[in-house]
């Protein structure tokens, strides 16, 4: 089947660095746009440069299918190219402090007097006003401020060790993919662009429409064993040191077979269980009672049992262990290439297919300026004009 490239012939222009503007940038081009990453000569995206080198996987993670373009905007020269770029570009984001995009020259404004069809794509900490706009901004800021973090850490942990990866930054990049998307189709309509905000603290706010709802309803506070009790969801150690996770949720039915997996029935006759509404009450006694069972027998022994009794399961695997499962394997989730000089390079592919199709051809993440002669010289300049650009270090 033809590959579906939904966003062919859009071009996005990225100066972002880290997670959440490269992020959105890549959702894009997965989706078939053409994304120019727009890089400070030397050093590019502080990502970049994570594990040494200006390759690290980090930087990997969020910048495939994307060009390279090295570009001084402090000098005449660089600030030409950029907004010759500017004037067929259909999407342009950011994730600069507020106030320094309109220091170097390219804030919306600016932008919107070259192009007024342009999507203009902010994405910051807290907003353009208020009185944290200034402050700097990781994942870890925006997880505090929005109550995410507090569901993520185990209050009974007296060292409050974080774990998990970077929520608030990747739903950040989310959201803004969502925005520029919602602004581009408008804009077939209307005819003209959008300024389209993303902040890492209401990004994260709004992931958590649940527990913010659930307060407002109840006026109860959730905390980190809120949701899986609500969903009855439970981790068990086996045997032999492996642990799954079941969620039965709300029909009575995933419950009787839980119980009947694990050959506890006798638990539908104790009073603590013998409800719903008393088995969210008594969630911890249930999980230490069930963790007995499951702790005596090795784990594939209960994901048999557990799979013959349809209940909702899981092995809880390590990254290591997801790349052997049978089903990750039968769906294709992983590409591999061989990168001319850095080898078998793999990824994740898109979660998204179109009529049963998803991309194939996937473009590795571009070396720092890789494609910068190939863009300018696609937009008219001669090698010599190209030459001078690079000895005057505008490139």
């Amino acid at each position: 089947m033809t590959e579906v490239r939904v966003l062919e012939d859009t071009l996005v222009l990225e100066m972002g660095t880290f997670i959440t503007g490269p992020y959105a940038g890549m959702l894009l081009a997965d989706l078939g746009a053409e994304v120019i990453k727009i890089e400070r000569p030397g050093t590019g995206d502080p990502f970049r440069s994570f594990e040494g080198g200006l390759y690290s996987p980090h930087f990997q993670a969020y910048n495939r299918n994307k060009k390279s373009l090295t570009l001084d905007l402090a000098g005449e020269e660089g600030r030409e190219v950029f907004e010759k770029l500017i004037r067929r570009a259909d999407v342009f984001i950011e994730n600069f402090r507020p106030g320094v995009t309109e220091k170097l020259g390219i804030g919306e404004s600016r932008l919107r007097s070259i192009n007024e069809r342009l999507v203009y794509c902010s994405v910051t900490g807290f907003g353009e006003d208020g009185p944290y706009r200034h402050r700097p901004s990781y994942d870890t800021v925006g997880q505090g401020l929005s109550g995410l973090l507090s569901l993520l850490m185990d209050p009974e942990d007296p060292g409050m060790r974080m774990v998990g990866p970077a929520f608030s930054d990747g739903l950040t990049g989310l959201y803004a993919c969502y925005g520029i998307l919602g602004a581009l189709v408008e804009r077939e309509r209307a005819g003209v662009g959008r300024r389209v905000e993303a902040t890492m603290l209401e990004s994260a706010l709004s992931f958590l429409t649940e527990p913010f709802n659930s307060y407002f309803a109840t006026g109860r506070v959730p905390g980190p064993y809120t949701r899986p009790a609500v969903s009855q969801a439970y981790a068990f150690a086996c045997e032999d040191g492996l642990s799954f996770a079941v969620h039965i949720s709300s029909p009575e039915k995933f419950w009787r077979a839980l119980i009947s997996a694990a050959g506890r029935e006798d638990l539908d006759e104790d009073p603590r269980f013998d409800s719903r509404h008393r088995r969210l009450e008594n969630y911890r006694d249930l999980q230490d009672e069930l963790a007995r069972t499951f702790g005596a027998r090795p784990r594939e022994y209960w994901l048999r049992r557990l799979e013959e009794h349809d209940v909702p399961f899981t092995p809880v695997y390590k990254i290591d262990d997801v790349l052997e499962d049978p089903q990750v394997r039968h769906m294709g989730s992983i590409y591999e290439q061989d990168h001319p000089t850095e080898g078998r390079l793999r990824g994740v592919k898109r979660p998204i297919l179109y009529d049963g199709v998803r991309e194939d051809d996937v473009a590795p993440p571009p070396f720092l300026g890789e494609h910068t002669d190939e863009i300018l010289a696609g937009m008219g300049y001669s090698r010599e004009q190209i030459e001078s650009l690079r000895d005057s270090a505008t490139v």
